[in-house]
C-alpha cells in the first residue's frame, strides 16, 4: 500500500485530530516513521486513540501496520519526498548538458579496451547473438544493438519481453551470445533470463553496474557507473555511458572485419540511395 498517496487522497474526510495527523506525516515521513506513538501524538496533538482511529482510516490494520507502511515510504529516499520547488529553467538546461558531458566523460576514461576485445571475441564466435534489455534506456539500448550490428554481418536479435526472453533462453546453447542491457543490473526477470541462458552455455556480455547482481552472471562486463543526482525531473545520464559502450562495441566489432564491413556499408548506402535519395554524409538508416 501507498500509505503517502493514502492519507493524501483522504484529507477531506479527516477529523480536525486526524487531519493535524496527515499533516504532520506528509510534511515529515521521516520523523513520522521513527518516532514513537507517544512522540507522534504529542507532536500532532491527539490521543492515542485518535491515532489508532485515523490508523483505520487510511487502510491500515492498526497502530503497528501504520508504522510499518510509513518507514516503507520514507525508504525511496529524501529526494522524492522534500518539498519540491520550481528550478530556473536556463539553469537546469546547463545542468542537463553537464550531466552528459561528464558521464560520458566518467565512463570513457573508465572502460578497459582488454574487457572490449574479449567481448569482440566473443561475439565474433556466436552463431546467432541475442540482446535482452527491460525497461525505457534498457529496452531502446537492446535495439540499438541489434541496430549497430546488423549492418556489420551480425546476425542479432533484440528481445524485451519476459516470457519470450525466457523461451529465447531455453533455447540457446554454447554456439550463442547473450547481450544484456541493464542501467541497474536487478531486474528479476532479466536476471532469471539470463541465468537460465547461462545455464545452457551461452556466453553472456554484459553493460550493467560492476557491481549488480547481472554482473556476476557476465562472461564479459562492460562495466557502467553510478551517476545518479538529486535532480529528479530529468531522464537519467547513465544511459549515455549505456550508449557510449555500445558505441565502442560496435566500432570494435566493425573493425575487426574492415574490408568486409566496408562492402555491407557501401551497399546500405546504395540502397538507401536509390530509396531516399540525399547527399553522401547522412546516416546509414538512423
Amino acid at each position: 500500500m501507498d500509505i503517502l498517496y493514502q492519507i493524501r487522497a483522504r484529507q477531506d474526510s479527516f477529523s480536525a485530530g486526524e487531519g493535524r495527523i496527515a499533516r504532520l506525516m506528509l510534511d515529515d515521513v521521516g520523523f513520522a516513521s521513527a518516532a514513537s506513538l507517544e512522540e507522534l501524538a504529542l507532536r500532532a496533538e491527539v490521543s492515542t486513540a485518535t491515532l489508532s482511529r485515523f490508523a483505520r482510516t487510511v487502510g491500515c490494520r492498526d497502530l503497528r501496520d501504520l508504522r510499518l507502511q510509513l518507514a516503507q515510504a520514507s525508504g525511496v529516499g529524501s529526494r522524492f519526498l522534500d518539498p519540491a520547488g520550481t528550478p530556473d529553467q536556463s539553469a537546469f538546461y546547463g545542468q542537463i548538458v553537464s550531466d552528459i558531458e561528464s558521464t560520458l566523460r566518467q565512463h570513457l576514461s573508465a572502460f578497459d579496451e582488454s574487457r572490449f576485445a574479449d567481448a569482440v571475441k566473443l561475439l565474433g564466435k556466436a552463431r546467432m547473438i541475442h540482446a535482452f534489455g527491460m525497461g525505457g534506456c534498457s529496452t531502446l539500448c537492446s535495439d540499438e544493438l541489434q541496430v549497430r550490428l546488423v549492418r556489420f554481418g551480425y546476425p542479432i536479435s533484440a528481445c524485451h519481453d519476459p516470457v519470450m526472453m525466457r523461451v529465447t533462453a531455453a533455447s540457446l546453447g554454447a554456439e550463442h551470445a547473450v547481450i544484456v542491457c541493464s542501467l541497474t543490473g536487478i531486474t528479476p526477470e532479466l536476471l532469471e533470463a539470463v541465468a537460465l541462458a547461462r545455464n545452457y552455455g551461452a556466453r553472456i556480455v554484459a553493460i550493467t553496474r560492476a557491481d549488480s547482481p547481472l554482473a556476476q552472471l557476465a562472461d564479459v562486463l562492460l562495466p557502467l557507473q553510478g551517476v545518479e543526482t538529486s535532480f529528479i525531473y530529468k531522464p537519467t545520464a547513465a544511459r549515455y555511458g549505456m550508449l557510449l559502450a555500445i558505441d565502442v562495441l560496435a566500432t570494435e566489432l566493425a573493425l575487426a572485419n574492415p574490408e568486409d564491413n566496408q562492402e555491407r556499408l557501401r551497399r546500405i548506402k546504395l540502397a538507401l540511395d536509390d530509396y531516399r535519395g540525399g547527399d553522401d554524409h547522412l546516416p546509414l538508416g538512423d
